[in-house]
């Protein structure tokens, strides 16, 4: 296992060495939508060994539903691609630049980051996203997919390496660890430093709170998304109502989802009913503060202080009122992950002071947390969504996959 690591690591920094013309790389691009189209039959049945796994397995079904590829979903995988090709090539990209009165001439310039390994589970789309997204921007990947969907990403990289090949640039761009042993992950995280230069991890939280734990490389990424809708004073109550049950039960499985509401304390008589009876009628178990149960009618369970940090992935919702906006904010900021928070407001100037106050890499007004997807954002996919501090930040699409260099010129300058 280690020398086979080593050999992906060695192949993967020769691949960097090399730079590719835009031309050739939306080519390369343009001719694996082609290759998924044409193999599509082959993709499904791959694909149907995968499933018939995991029911083996018995694995939850929304899971199993995650795992499917059909005509549709290919559909879909090859317009995320055409979405890339589109996108301007984000490498050597003068970023600004400017002259010293010195006469020294200095530009900041976007750079490749160098080798990505990402580390994710189910989706197999996730494969032809990174895949990608990491060659347009220059980056060799090794991808490590979860067992669940081995036979899908197997197969989606293969066909991304014969485009390379077809296009007589190193197939060693996109490499896909043949190893379903789980210490895979571990040595890759601890001995690989001298190969990678960035981890990605996609996935649940444990996934992600090992990769944390345990790496050596820098890591981007994110390890919940408790996210928040605060229902401000000044909220409109159709839109509260609209925004809310898609917030969180649109899809509850996905890190964008709300996990919390926070409802201005003024407004509890006029909207605690007929928003959270909305959320309960759709299958949503309400879990609220003592303030919440006096004025909700229904059936509610009372709120402990680590239900405010949960992340609950499932059609469960925290509830609790707010003195003020302040409040509310401060709440986001000590319970949130820094991943999506949003405020519903008719009020312009409570929507500023929350949109800029709030720690989130993420911050909405009056709309739904759901929309925290790099596709959506108009990236044409992300290899992850980031709660770093430092940059990047949110989606992570192509734009965000470089870094930037100096470069300086001058003739002939000395410093004194």
């Amino acid at each position: 296992m280690k020398d086979y690591l080593f050999k992906l690591g060695k192949q993967a920094k020769k691949a960097s060495i090399n730079t590719i013309k835009s031309k050739k790389k939306d080519k390369v691009l343009q001719d694996y939508c082609n290759l998924i189209f044409n193999y599509q039959l082959n993709i499904i049945r791959e694909n149907k060994k995968d499933l018939r796994l995991a029911k083996n397995k018995r694995l939850k079904e929304n899971l199993i539903k995650r795992l499917l590829i059909d005509k549709r979903i290919i559909s879909q995988i090859i317009n995320s691609i055409k979405t890339i090709i589109k996108f301007k090539d984000p490498v050597n990209r003068v970023l600004e630049s400017w002259k010293r009165p010195n006469g020294l001439k200095i530009s900041k310039v976007t750079t490749s980051i160098g080798v990505v390994a990402v580390i994710y589970e189910s989706r197999p789309n996730v494969t032809s996203d990174i895949a990608s997204l990491c060659f347009k921007s220059g980056n060799p990947v090794i991808l490590k997919g979860g067992s669940e969907a081995y036979h899908s990403n197997k197969f989606l990289t293969n066909l991304f390496r014969k485009a390379l090949q077809k296009n007589r640039v190193d197939h060693n761009h996109v490499q896909f660890i043949d190893h379903k042993n789980r210490k895979v992950v571990d040595y890759l995280l601890t001995k690989m430093v001298k190969y990678i230069n960035v981890i990605i991890p996609r996935g649940g939280r444990g996934l992600v709170k090992k990769v944390q734990k345990l790496s050596k490389i820098p890591v981007i990424g994110h390890l919940e998304g408790v996210c928040h809708t605060y229902i401000d004073k000044n909220a409109d109550l159709s839109m509260a109502k609209k925004i809310t049950l898609n917030a969180k039960l649109r899809n509850t499985s996905i890190c964008g989802a709300t996990e919390t509401i926070l409802i201005h304390q003024s407004v509890l008589k006029k909207f605690c009913n007929p928003v959270l009876s909305n959320l309960e009628d759709n299958g949503c178990k309400i879990i609220g503060d003592n303030k919440v149960r006096q004025f909700y009618k229904r059936k509610i369970k009372i709120a402990k202080k680590s239900d405010w940090a949960k992340e609950y992935l499932s059609p469960t919702v925290s509830v609790k009122s707010v003195k003020n906006i302040d409040d509310a904010i401060s709440h986001v900021n000590k319970y949130g992950t820094m991943h999506t928070d949003a405020i519903i407001t008719k009020n312009l100037k409570s929507a500023k002071k929350f949109l800029e106050e709030v720690k989130s890499s993420i911050a909405m007004h009056n709309t739904s947390t759901q929309f925290a997807d790099g596709g959506e954002f108009g990236f044409g996919g992300e290899v992850g969504i980031s709660t770093n501090t430092l940059p990047p930040r949110g989606p992570v699409g192509l734009n965000q996959l470089v870094s930037y260099k100096y470069q300086v010129s001058s003739n002939g300058k000395i410093r004194n």
